[in-house]
Order: C-alpha cells, then sequence, then structure tokens
C-alpha cells in the first residue's frame, strides 16, 4: 500500500526527511525510528568543511521560516569517515545532497562519495537561494545540464537534481537537467525571501536574503511539481511546507513520486514517522495505495 519507486529504487513508504532539516540522520536516530520511514536527504556536503554564512541565520514567519545557513557542513571526507558506517547500520535510503562552490567541486564531491557503500543516490543542490553559484546554476538551463551532464559522467548513482522555483520558467530547467541525465527532479527548494525590522533599520538575517519554507510555499510548490509531471516523464520528489498526510496526498495526486518534510521537522522531531502513519491511515481509510494515488489529478488533467 505504502510503496513507492524513484526511479530504480524501491522506498517502503514516500516520506523522506529534508536536505537541511535532518541533519545527517544520525542526529533523529534517538528521537524517532529511521526505519520507520522511506528515506532522508543529509544536509548539503561540499568537498571541504564550510562555516556558512554569519549569524543571525534563521528567522521565524508567519507561515513558515527564513533560513541563510549558507550550507554549513562538515564535508564529504568527515561524512564517510564519521557519518556513513553508522548509517549503513540503519535500514533505510540514505540520499547525500551536494554543493560545491565552483562546478569542479561539484563534480569532485559526486565523484568521492560515489567510491564509498551505503549511499543510495545523490541529490544535486544547484538551487540555493542564499549561496551565489547555487542559484546561479539552478537557474541557468545551460549551466544547469552541462553540470548534471558532468556529474553524470563521474558517478554510478541515481542522480536527483534539486530545482529552484526562482525562474520564471521551472520546465525550461527541468528539462535541461534531464537532458543531462538526471534520474529524478527534487521539487522545490527554498523561495528567496527576506524580512527587515524596519524600525532598527536592519534585515533579520545578515545575509539580507534567504530561503522562505514551511506552509507558505505549498501551493507554489504543488504548482511547480504539477508543471513538471505534465510535460516530463520522470520521477519527482515533491517538498514544500508538507506537515500532514493530507499535504502528502496532494503532491502525490499531482504526480509526485514521493516528498521530502523539512521545514516541519523542526516543530516536530518525529515528524517524518508521524506523517508515515497517518499516510496508512488515510490510505486505509480511503481505500487507496501510494501507487493508486499518485497522478490522479494528473490523470484528471489530461482527460
Amino acid at each position: 500500500m505504502l510503496s513507492t519507486k524513484v526511479g530504480t529504487l524501491e522506498f517502503r513508504n514516500p516520506i523522506l526527511g529534508a536536505s537541511g532539516t535532518f541533519g545527517y540522520g544520525l542526529e533523529f536516530a534517538e528521537l524517532m525510528d529511521l526505519e520507520s520511514i522511506g528515506g532522508f536527504v543529509t544536509k548539503g556536503l561540499s568537498m571541504r568543511p564550510r562555516l556558512g554564512n554569519q549569524p543571525p541565520r534563521i528567522h521565524e514567519t508567519s507561515y513558515g521560516m527564513l533560513n541563510a545557513i549558507g550550507l554549513h557542513n562538515i564535508g564529504a571526507k568527515a561524512f564517510v569517515e564519521e557519518k556513513l558506517p553508522k548509517l549503513r547500520t540503519i535500514d533505510t535510503h540514505v540520499i547525500v545532497n551536494v554543493y560545491g562552490e565552483s562546478p569542479q567541486d561539484f563534480i569532485d564531491v559526486a565523484q568521492y562519495l560515489s567510491e564509498h557503500e551505503g549511499i543510495s543516490a545523490l541529490e544535486i543542490n544547484v538551487s540555493c537561494p542564499n549561496v551565489k553559484n547555487g542559484l546561479d546554476i539552478g537557474t541557468d538551463p545551460a549551466q544547469a545540464e552541462q553540470l548534471i551532464g558532468k556529474i553524470r559522467q563521474v558517478t554510478h548513482l541515481p542522480m536527483w537534481a534539486k530545482l529552484t522555483p526562482n525562474v520564471t520558467h521551472i520546465k525550461d530547467v527541468a528539462k535541461a537537467v534531464i537532458n543531462g541525465g538526471a534520474d529524478a527532479l527534487s521539487m522545490i527548494n527554498s523561495v528567496k525571501a527576506m524580512a527587515i525590522d524596519w524600525r532598527k533599520n536592519t534585515p533579520h538575517l545578515s545575509n539580507v536574503f534567504g530561503g522562505l519554507s514551511g506552509p507558505a510555499i505549498k501551493p507554489i510548490a504543488l504548482a511547480k511539481v504539477l508543471e513538471v509531471t505534465q510535460e516530463f516523464d520522470i520521477p519527482v520528489v515533491g517538498m514544500g511546507g508538507i506537515k500532514s498526510a493530507e499535504d502528502v496526498a496532494d503532491f502525490l495526486a499531482v504526480g509526485a513520486s514521493a516528498v521530502q518534510v523539512g521545514t516541519h521537522n523542526f516543530a516536530d522531531t518525529g515528524a517524518t514517522e508521524h506523517i508515515a502513519k497517518q499516510l496508512q491511515t488515510l490510505l486505509e481509510k480511503e481505500d487507496l495505495s501510494v501507487s493508486q494515488l499518485k497522478g490522479r489529478f494528473l490523470r484528471r488533467e489530461k482527460a
């Protein structure tokens, strides 16, 4: 009932923890049962350790959260040496988010990670709204296609391209990364946004701009997913404001094969496990499976 596939990968259920909100996975091992969900995506890894942006880096909004962490991470080598051995003992999919400060950095990280067992797929982060190179690549179809194509040459792992909503025509970028060799699309990343204190005349984030996530962006995310699933036959992992099984059902209905739960992990550290259980109850009540629900609205639009 709950199983789903993203390309060649089969998941026990469509619920994944989203990059940037789930640490390296091990942080949640004592807070929930990691084997109760389909898997999770690690925070973005660069080749060298990265400190990210100066604080303040997070600001709560009325219906979500702004962040400008700036891809703070321990580096790919430390991840492989310190985290991956423990992750191999957990029966769930580990997808590693990949980031580079230059195209060659992306390639180097992907190639290095591909040499080590225990990683199910790579999620290529060409869409971070608060790190310059990631944003530039993700909004330029030609650059995105070239980068994904070069990474395709150095990895045998399934490759998910994470797309930004901060473009005029997301289908153009989707087509480009598909041409480059992406096996699936993760969408959407956070929406470029900002917040200020007009009395102090200061921004709430040191970086000024950050990424808006949470319930506020769910309608945007659904629209972007539908735009792509209407046009292309490629697995999509949907995300953006998911906090309940009903939200998951919406993303599945517009054609997503799986989803990632992000910002809600900060409000409920067991959110992914709870939503997976809620989804089973919901589908049993409706007498549906994930495969039957997937694309339900999409088929309506094509009828």
